[in-house]
């Protein structure tokens, strides 16, 4: 064998690994740019029907004129939203496959269930912080407080003698009246109900006091002046009562108790795949006709970066975790 044959050889090897990484690369690339070549599903981790299932219907309808391809609303019901949430986890990184995050399933699953079975930050590439709906506090009136302050004073001089309802054990409406209690030092008993129905009913009726509710439940009977609003649970008031201060405006800084909807892909979902799903996204949530669908039924837009949805799942499940062992809250 000539002296030089196995420098040349290991020269050729270096120069065919190269092409070959730059051929991967270069398929990669294109395979990217070409995305989506299917239908996308859109998986909705709860059963049609309500506001949830009207914001990603609403989003699929623009994503799909947007993308060229079919996003297809697919609702995966079951495991109070994990079911759902699990399936994307598993699904092949490619973008098809795509899910309505939701803060009970990625910011507060993680401290109530002992094995979740995925990741909210290791499993899942974030696209975008897609909508809050702040939920609102109220009283019955016959409850002598008119805001949260005294609210707080009225616990604190009345021990043990508040209650609040909410709409299951481990709801948000259940953790956000903790949330009130760690942060005023006070001592209201929750009231758990099987859906906010009941509980809606029962506070017309004066059985219990006050509750944290979604703003749809109880707006009707506000404007009724059969209840009381005290204070929105949002970081900044909502359009749909300007006149109601936040919580935090009462003297807690930073209190938030939002429900957030993200839309979240597997990880290793290309940063191609995830710019293009986000850029789509926020156009889409500037249409009027998008806002005007959106807010009817209590959304407030987001539309974030993938990085800030990341950071904000992250806060939120560091905020809920502290809530969580403090209360001793157990999802049944």
């Amino acid at each position: 064998m000539p002296t030089n044959a196995l420098p040349n050889a290991r020269s050729f090897a270096r120069g065919l690994l190269s092409a070959l990484v730059c051929l991967a690369a270069c398929t990669a690339a294109a395979a990217d740019s070409a995305y989506p070549t299917r239908p996308v599903r859109f998986i909705v981790p709860f059963a049609p029907g309500g506001s949830t299932d009207t914001l990603a219907r609403t989003l699929a309808q623009k994503l799909s004129d947007a993308l060229g391809q079919q996003v297809v609303v697919d609702n995966r019901s079951g495991g109070n939203g994990n079911i759902g949430t699990e399936l994307v986890a598993r699904a092949t990184p490619d973008g098809h496959t795509i899910v309505l995050g939701y803060i009970a399933n990625l910011g507060i699953g993680p401290s109530l269930y002992a094995k979740l079975p995925y990741d909210p930050v290791k499993d899942f590439a974030p696209v975008t912080l897609l909508a809050v709906a702040p939920n609102i506090l109220v009283a019955h009136p016959s409850v002598p407080v008119k805001n949260v302050r005294e609210l707080v004073a009225y616990a604190k001089a009345n021990p043990n003698k508040v209650n609040y309802a909410s709409a299951a054990v481990a709801s948000l409406g259940h953790l956000a009246g903790e949330l009130l209690n760690s942060s005023a030092g006070i001592h209201m008993q929750h009231v758990p109900y099987k859906g906010s129905g009941q509980a809606v009913i029962d506070l017309l009726a004066g059985q219990v006091q006050i509750m944290v509710s979604g703003m749809s439940s109880v707006m009707p009977h506000i404007k009724g002046g059969k209840l009381r609003p005290l204070a929105v649970t949002g970081a900044q008031r909502s359009p749909a009562t300007p006149e109601v201060p936040t919580i935090a405006e009462a003297g807690y800084p930073g209190f938030e108790a939002s429900a957030w909807y993200s839309v979240m892909a597997p990880t290793g979902t290309p940063k191609p795949v995830v710019s293009r799903l986000n850029g789509e996204i926020l156009r889409a949530l500037k249409m009027p006709e998008v806002k005007d669908r959106l807010e009817n039924v209590g959304f407030e837009l987001v539309g974030s970066s993938p990085e800030a949805c990341g950071t904000y799942i992250k806060s939120e499940i560091a905020k809920w975790a502290k809530v969580v062992k403090a209360s001793g809250v157990k999802a049944e």
